[in-house]
């Protein structure tokens, strides 16, 4: 079991998760579309060869984002992170992924 975490701006939070849902993230027990979310305010700078969804080359940006996280079981995580990329507004989406220890030895 993973899980995955991201950054997204308001304007496709619901989208990108979407995405997620449907190749398989987000299931726990008999529970489908699990996640958590928080707001808070995201920050780049778009240097020379970047070709940003928002925001102007050399100049600092700051806008609303989400940080979303959501389990993925390991048959699906390389699928997920897939449709978290190609539903993600960003040339380069910011994300992490972490292997979960779901039971004690």
């Amino acid at each position: 079991m993973y899980k995955l975490g991201f950054y997204v701006p308001e304007t496709h939070l619901e989208a990108v998760k979407r995405s997620c849902f449907d190749a398989g993230a987000g299931r726990i027990g008999n529970y489908e579309h699990c996640c958590w979310q928080v707001p808070g305010q995201g920050q780049f700078r778009p240097m020379q060869g970047s070709e940003p969804y928002v925001g102007v080359l050399g100049e600092l940006e700051q806008l609303p984002e989400y940080r979303v996280e959501m389990v993925c079981d390991a048959s699906v995580v390389r699928a997920v992170v897939a449709a978290m990329k190609a539903a993600h507004p960003y040339e380069t989406p910011a994300w992490d992924l972490v292997n979960l220890v779901v039971e004690l030895p």
